[in-house]
């Protein structure tokens, strides 16, 4: 591990212009990921810059029924009002680790942690988002956790957040600030996909931080993750569904896949198959064939696309037996 200074502001302000001032400068949050790339030499900023003393820990209601989720909320967090309104969020990060790490990881933080792929958390081997132009050792590697959905020649990763997935379902805005002042940024551009330039993760400028997340009131939601193995593990397919229900018929769908992209991938083609149809088996089969809709399969993740077409299905059927 390389030296670094560290500093802790008494403000957002003083936050964003530590980042400004210091284009090695990166934000530490929980830790629950930074730490594990400062050990293993993958990253190596000049400055932390803690953000764990400027009040982003609140969780508030609104007079309109959505919520505010400071970015320093932990991702335990236990509120019986936000389990009812958004079980699938709830359910998402339940499944993400364990109770000692959701107790010390962040929603800000979790929304920007890097990936998983065993080659940019290698640094012996080729890698464009750890070291732009170097090459992607995944393209010939081992690629059964790779890319769906996507992909580009520069990169076949995808994104490991749960929270992330139930929050595109749930139509979050993530809302930031810097030395322009704040903005809101729809949680679906977010993250960007890799095309020429994957060391571009978020449409988060360098300067700025993540105060907030906005959930508007919501449908009911459900969130199914299927992993290798049962202990927390990161996922090799998830989904994350909102469906509103009036009359028998489906009035507006929300379906985000994990697992399978660079970001939580929305599936609009399953969306039309549900809205203004019954919310029966039928539909619900069709929403899941229609999930696959633009993958391509690479050697080694073929088994994804059956996987994502049975967990949408089972996603959709869980919700609506609730």
């Amino acid at each position: 591990m390389r030296p670094f200074h560290y500093s802790r502001p008494g403000s957002v302000g003083e936050a964003v212009r530590a980042l400004g001032a210091d284009p090695g400068a990166e934000v530490i949050a929980g830790g629950t990921d930074l730490v594990t790339l400062l050990r293993d030499g993958v990253r190596a900023p000049s400055q932390l810059v803690d953000v764990n003393r400027l009040g982003l820990d609140r969780l508030s209601w609104q007079p309109n029924g959505s919520v505010h989720i400071g970015a320093m909320c932990r991702n335990a967090v236990d509120d019986s009002r936000l389990r009812r309104a958004y079980p699938g969020l709830v359910q998402a990060l339940r499944s993400g680790a364990s109770p000692q790490i959701r107790n010390r990881a962040s929603f800000g933080g979790n929304l920007l942690q890097r990936t998983r792929c065993a080659y940019f958390r290698l640094p012996e081997f080729d890698c464009n988002k750890r070291n732009p132009g170097s090459g992607c050792a995944a393209l010939n590697g081992d690629g059964a956790q790779t890319a769906l959905f996507g992909a580009s020649p520069s990169c076949v990763a995808v994104h490991p957040s749960d929270c992330a997935v139930a929050l595109v379902a749930l139509n979050a805005v993530v809302h930031v600030e810097g030395p322009a002042g704040a903005r809101r940024i729809p949680i679906e551009e977010f993250h960007v996909l890799p095309g020429e330039t994957p060391q571009r993760e978020t449409a988060l400028r360098r300067d700025e931080l993540v105060v907030a997340i906005e959930l508007p009131p919501a449908p009911p939601s459900h969130y199914l993750k299927f992993r290798d193995r049962t202990s927390f593990a990161f996922a090799l397919v998830s989904a994350a569904v909102a469906v509103e229900v009036s009359g028998g018929t489906v009035r507006s769908a929300r379906i985000a896949l994990g697992g399978v992209a660079a970001k939580p991938w929305r599936c609009l083609a399953a969306e039309r198959e549900l809205v203004g149809k019954p919310f029966t088996a039928p539909s619900i089969a069709k929403a899941g064939d229609a999930a696959t809709e633009g993958a391509k399969p690479r050697p080694g993740n073929e088994y994804k696309v059956e996987l994502v077409r049975r967990v949408v299905r089972r996603a959709l059927t869980e919700l609506g037996n609730a």
